[in-house]
């Protein structure tokens, strides 16, 4: 195995790094979390390298590419399939506008998938391109940890060269995990469902998460039969319990069939199809079975264990608040941690590691307050606590306001399909513990609620909040609402519930959620 000291003859680079050390830092892992610590590590003057196992949409355990998850097989190329799969109901939607659509309207999905890998190709682009205009030396193959202060990485002609660094960061993030059921091999997970060749014309997902419900969307939207198993009551586990609900009518109401409370038991190939049996004995065939069955971190080949870093039990990289290994040379950040598996998080904490090593400024990262978005359709977005949450950890009472209402859009269309909006009030302090939102545009309107909690707003400042009304509205509403006029929103909109809603919903007791799903 080669030793190289000196990188690409550039030795007068090296004079801010210990002499010993090829690099202050070596990161292994270009996605968000380690692409942005690197940038940012190298603009605070440390010499970086960082690797990265060679591009390809589907990942494996020998391919990935610069962007990681989230770039190349994950938010990007799904939100982009989810504006593909809204044009199909807003196309339905138009008619009662004025416009006239036939009734045969053609969907090329390979158009799209075309489309939605130039992007992320051209996304892969830009990040080499970033870490190359921060200085920071591209590594593409795959790399190991083997030794506290040393990395090897395995080219792709199978060589390996080890480098010596200061610190050692991990920003491998996570993969795909397939249910250890007979035939699960004839089953796909989220990487393949972004790159499929065929549409599907019927679809299976097990899970009742992101993904499962993300994916149904997409693929109902596009015209497709939609079978969603889950083995809770609704899906959505941790999300707010009347906002599962919203969402499982919603996903009933464009047309998917829900299976509560079950799972897969076995998966198999026939003339037809792919074959799936239920543990309640029920049989269905169809074309794609999806499993959306979560994530595990990606550490198996890492070498983490032999050089001392301690895992927990689902082999995730055990960090403390700075994101430091017990073994004070080695970093970890974003999934590979398992901690709030968030690409803005992974963001959040490349930053604040880069300025706790190199800047001189510890900062740890707050996990409160951190909204968040899941893109069914329509979508549902959250910041805060939770209803459940929030009794459970109150000392006095909550006060929940919520709002569910005909979006103004919908009173043409003819669709059938609420909004709803909640707020969390803590009692004694009047503070806004929690938001959550699911309807169209849900996810940009929460980012500015996001700010106020952050800010630690009271229900007051919202009900105090003024925004500018269109004269007509003002003029149609002063006989009638003339003493609310200075505590209004931005009008006609759907946030401007968040600012209105002035009675309370219900009252519900610290230690008495109202209900447990």
């Amino acid at each position: 195995m080669a030793r190289k000291m000196l990188i690409d003859g550039e030795l007068d680079k090296t004079s801010e790094v210990e002499s010993h050390y090829d690099f202050d830092l070596f990161v292994i892992g270009a996605g968000s979390g380690g692409v942005r610590a690197s940038r940012f590590s190298a603009q605070n003057g440390a010499k970086v390298g960082i690797c990265e196992l060679p591009f390809h949409p589907i990942s494996s355990e020998v391919i990935g590419g610069v962007g990681g998850t989230c770039v190349i097989r994950g938010c990007v190329p799904k939100k982009i399939l989810v504006y593909g799969a809204s044009f199909g109901p807003e196309l339905e939607d138009a008619r009662n506008y004025g416009w006239d659509v036939n009734e045969r309207v053609d969907f090329n999905w390979k158009k799209l998938l075309q489309k939605k890998t130039e992007e992320i190709n051209r996304l892969n682009g830009i990040y080499k391109r970033l870490l190359s205009g921060a200085g920071v030396k591209l590594f593409e193959g795959e790399g190991r940890v083997i030794g506290p202060n040393e990395v090897e990485v395995i080219q792709l002609d199978g060589t390996k060269i080890s480098y010596s660094a200061k610190h050692i960061l991990i920003a491998t993030g996570s993969r795909a995990q397939r249910p250890p059921i007979p035939g699960q091999e004839l089953g796909i997970t989220s990487d393949e469902a972004l790159s499929l060749e065929e549409l599907p014309k019927h679809a299976i997902i097990l899970g009742g998460g992101y993904i499962a419900v993300e994916f149904a969307s997409i693929w109902r939207g596009m015209g497709a039969k939609v079978d969603l198993f889950y083995r809770k009551e609704l899906p959505l586990r941790g999300f707010d319990d009347e906002m599962r609900e919203v969402v499982a009518r919603n996903l009933e109401g464009r047309g998917i069939n829900l299976h509560p409370g079950t799972s897969l038991s076995e998966l198999a190939k026939t003339e037809d199809g792919i074959k799936v049996r239920t543990d309640h004995g029920e049989e269905i065939v169809a074309d794609v079975v999806l499993f959306a069955t979560g994530r595990a971190p990606n550490t198996k080949r890492l070498n983490l264990e032999a050089v001392g870093v301690e895992l927990d039990r689902a082999g995730a990289i055990k960090v403390d608040q700075y994101s430091q290994t017990n073994v004070p040379s080695i970093w970890a950040i974003g999934d590979v941690t398992n901690r709030m598996n968030l690409t803005p998080v992974a963001l959040m904490e490349g930053t604040y590691f880069a300025n706790t090593v190199f800047a001189g400024k510890p900062m740890a990262p707050d996990y409160s307050n951190i909204a968040c978005a899941v893109f069914c359709i329509p979508p549902l977005s959250v910041v805060g606590l939770s209803e459940q949450e929030a009794v459970e950890k109150a000392n006095g009472d909550i006060l929940i306001f919520t709002s569910t209402f005909n979006p103004m859009k919908n009173t043409i269309s003819g669709r059938q399909e609420k909004t709803m909006m909640k707020l969390i009030v803590d009692a004694e302090t009047d503070k806004v513990l929690g938001a959550s939102m699911c309807g169209p545009d849900a996810a940009e309107i929460m980012q500015g609620i996001a700010i106020a909690l952050k800010c630690g707003a009271t229900k007051a400042q919202f009900d105090s909040t003024v925004s500018f009304i269109n004269s007509l509205s003002l003029s149609l509403s002063l006989s009638h609402r003339l003493l609310d006029i200075c505590q209004v929103g931005i009008h006609p909109s759907a946030a401007e519930e968040f600012v209105t809603m002035r009675s309370v919903t219900r009252r519900v007791s610290a230690g008495k959620p109202r209900t447990n799903l």
